[in-house]
Parts: C-alpha cells; structure tokens; sequence
C-alpha cells in the first residue's frame, strides 16, 4: 500500500488508529475483537500463546501479547477500544491502562488526575458552564 504522511505523524505519544497502522495490524485486533465472547477469554488466558498462534499474531505483536505491553501493542495499531477487552477481565484498571499507554506508573497517572481537577469545580462555579470532558 501506498501510504502518504499525515499531520499527526509527527505529534509525539500520538499513535492515530489508522489504515496504516491497523493494516498491518489486522491480526491483532482480530484477536482483541474475539474478547467479546467468554470462551475466547478463557481458551486465551488457558494458553496465551496458542491462541496467539491460532488467530495468526506472530513476532513483535505476540510479543505484547504475551508480555501484557498495553504501550507497545497500542504503537502497534493495536484499536484501543478493542485493546480494553484485553486489560479490563485481565485486573488490569482503566487507570492502570491509562498509565501504561502513557509509560507511567499508575500512582502518577492518579496524580496527574487529581492536579488536573484541582479548582475545576470553582472555573465552572465562575463561568456558570459544566464540564464536557
């Protein structure tokens, strides 16, 4: 495929979910998709590796697989929603997700949450306005 630069390559800690990324990527959201469904999750955490095998995900991408890389399958072109299905039955919170996406302990991630909110009740007091996210 003939895949042109865009913009946000260049956005450090970017990593947009497009053709270019997913493409290469199919299997391992294939993988990450099958998650829908219980059996899946039970016949993958029976034997990760196998399962890996079966859904066609080799080298690097079972790497992070096999090694819970959140970051690394997220550069990969892992699709992030589908990505959760694999952290969240896993123990793994969406604030432990959230610091590993970002390469940072999950206690800074809460922190840097918290230094965020701080005084956000009262800029909204004052501007009469809610938050939106």
């Amino acid at each position: 495929m003939n895949w042109q630069k865009q913009d946000y390559d260049d956005i450090p800690g970017t990593y947009v979910f497009d053709g270019q990324r997913a493409h290469p990527a199919y299997a391992i959201n294939k993988l990450l998709y099958t998650f829908n469904d219980e059996a899946c999750r039970a016949e993958f955490d029976a034997d990760p590796a196998a399962y890996c095998d079966k859904m066609g995900v080799t080298g690097e991408y079972k790497e992070a697989v096999l090694t819970q890389d959140f970051l690394g399958l997220l550069r990969l072109g892992a699709n992030i929603y589908f990505l959760a299905k694999m952290c969240i039955p896993r123990g793994v919170s969406v604030q432990d997700a959230g610091a590993a996406f970002q390469g940072i302990s999950t206690e800074e991630f809460q922190q840097r949450l918290l230094d965020k909110g701080n005084g956000l009740s009262d800029i909204l007091a004052k501007r009469g306005d809610y938050w939106n996210g």
